[in-house]
């Protein structure tokens, strides 16, 4: 049976958009749940400025309370040198940097050009080379952007082969915003497995249009075995008006089995930290409300 990799990234990137504050405590309990199902890749945390996200403000705290275990890959998002000298001193197994295919995108996100943002990444590279550490890169917009609609395959491409030089093991394709659909996902596939291995590559897929695990499907006739997703569907990107959540961990680890492949989770962990995820979320629309 062949194997897929699920990397879990509610903690992360499923919790950082709620409008209310999350304890520490809770996102604790939350990947305490998503360890007992079996995960071994989490995006944890990102070491990012508190006035940009609020709820990664207590990143250092989430970070020491997620204990090293042998094959766990604790992965953090960090935006610069700073953030990744900071991950490092606690100790860490893969960083995160972020990038995206679509100039307008780039500049809302992270206040600056794409050439920009991968000059600054540079010396995190190098830290990350350093240290011994895993290097993720992600590729916002991969397929459509909020701002300036479709994006261009090449574009896509020359970006991800530009991160694998930096030194990327590992780059995440994300539908930032869930238009994707299985025609537009496959030019884009194909545009960057001519510069990349399929080992190389991960897909970030959002359900907003509820055609994600097609999509799945799509990547997985590339040759891709490596998907992001978040537990309960949590999350959706500030900067990308009108992005639901991410694909369901849930839903994706079914979809995959039912289709013969293996992922070495347990369901019935995974649902008990849906329930949770699904807890955390209504509780902040109460809130909210």
């Amino acid at each position: 049976m062949a194997g897929v990799t699920i990397v879990e990234v509610g903690p992360r990137d499923g919790l950082q958009n709620e409008k209310r504050i999350v304890a520490t405590e809770e996102k604790l309990e939350l990947i305490s749940f998503l360890l007992a199902a079996g995960l071994t890749r989490l995006e944890v945390t990102a070491f990012v400025s508190p006035k940009w996200v609020p709820q990664m403000a207590d990143h250092e705290a989430v970070l020491r309370g997620t204990s090293p275990a042998e094959g766990l890959v604790r992965s953090v998002l960090v935006p610069n040198e700073r953030g990744t000298h900071a991950a490092l001193e606690i100790g860490v197994e893969e960083l995160a940097i972020f990038t995206s295919a679509s100039e307008s995108f780039a500049r809302k996100n992270i206040n600056c050009s794409i050439d920009e943002s991968i000059k600054r990444f540079q010396p995190v590279a190098d830290l990350a080379r350093n240290s011994g550490v895993r290097l993720r890169g992600y590729v916002s917009c991969a397929v459509e952007c909020p701002y300036e609609g479709a994006v261009a395959p090449h574009a896509v491409a020359d970006i991800a082969n530009t991160l694998a030089d930096l030194g990327c093991t590992e780059v995440s394709l994300a539908d930032t915003i869930g238009r994707a659909s299985p025609d537009s996902v496959y030019k884009m596939l194909s545009a960057v497995g001519r510069k990349l291995q399929p080992q190389q590559l991960a897909c970030h897929f959002h359900d907003t249009y509820g055609q994600a695990l097609e999509n799945i499907d799509v990547a997985l006739e590339h040759g891709i075995r490596v998907f992001d997703s978040a537990i309960g569907g949590l999350g959706g990107c500030p900067y990308a008006p009108g992005a639901a959540g991410n694909l369901s961990t849930l839903l994706l680890v079914n979809h995959l089995e039912n289709k013969g492949y293996s992922t070495d989770l347990d369901i019935a962990a995974l649902e008990r930290a849906e329930e949770l995820a699904t807890k955390i979320r209504a509780i902040s629309m109460c809130v909210s409300d």
